[in-house]
């Protein structure tokens, strides 16, 4: 399920992106290299946390858009199975792949579905203050205690050695801000901190309609299903 389109023919009156707000940056930053303006539609980072109430946003979503609208850019993954028996009423382009950080990690245009390293955990420009380690921390003490909620994120990131920043450059990784409160976070993970390279090129070909293997393209009427994505080294994992 995979075509291009003339450039042209995605317009503000036709198409618009679906992204969680947790990717405006990168949604930004690859609408100004390939000089669209399309609108967005922005995700709540939160529902992540229960892809049923994702899964529910998206259908309501899609089902509530004009039918001037043809074509909807999905600037997001499967999601942990946000996209699972959702019939679509118009097309629907979507990433083969599970999740943001696999996106953000892909510099290719080879389709793979998931690039995350076992024992490493990736983080982003939108990866801090209430959407970071620490305050997820916070937030199981303050619902179960001291010990107990310690003890719960210590089982949750105990499988995790590597901490790395993936530099897209769509934002400044290296600001001294952003590198000291990550390191917060890998610190309270107890994993060590780098870099990886990565890229905006998935997003960069999505708004510009260059819609190779690395995308599904969805007719209307199809009700989409994991099986339709190539997720590779298997289901993504979600954070929290």
């Amino acid at each position: 399920m995979s075509a291009a389109v003339p450039h042209n023919t995605l317009t503000r009156e036709n198409t618009v992106i679906l992204a969680c707000n947790s990717m405006l940056t990168h949604v930004k930053a690859a609408q100004t290299a390939m000089g669209t303006e399309i609108p967005v539609l922005e995700a709540a980072w939160e529902l992540h946390q229960q892809p049923e109430q994702m899964r529910l946003y998206l259908q309501q979503t899609l089902h509530s858009l004009s039918p001037a609208v043809t074509t909807v850019l999905a600037a997001m993954g499967f999601c942990g199975g946000a996209w699972e028996r959702i019939t679509v009423d118009r097309q629907v382009v979507i990433p083969n792949l599970d999740d943001c950080y696999t996106m953000l990690l892909q510099t290719g245009d080879r389709q793979i579905g998931n690039l995350k390293q076992p024992g490493h955990l990736y983080f982003r420009d939108s990866d801090t203050a209430e959407r970071s380690p620490r305050a997820f921390l916070r937030q199981l003490c303050e619902r179960y205690g001291t010990e107990v909620g310690t003890a719960i994120f210590g089982a949750y990131f105990g499988e995790y050695a590597h901490g790395e920043m993936i530099d897209t450059g769509a934002y400044d990784c290296w600001d001294e801000s952003f590198v000291a409160d990550v390191q917060e976070s890998a610190d309270l993970v107890r994993c060590d901190l780098g870099y990886v390279t990565g890229s905006n090129r998935i997003l960069e070909k999505l708004v510009s309609g260059r819609w190779d293997a690395q995308f599904l393209v969805f007719p209307p009427g199809h009700t989409i299903q994991e099986t339709d994505f190539s997720l590779g080294n298997g289901a993504p994992r979600l954070l929290y």
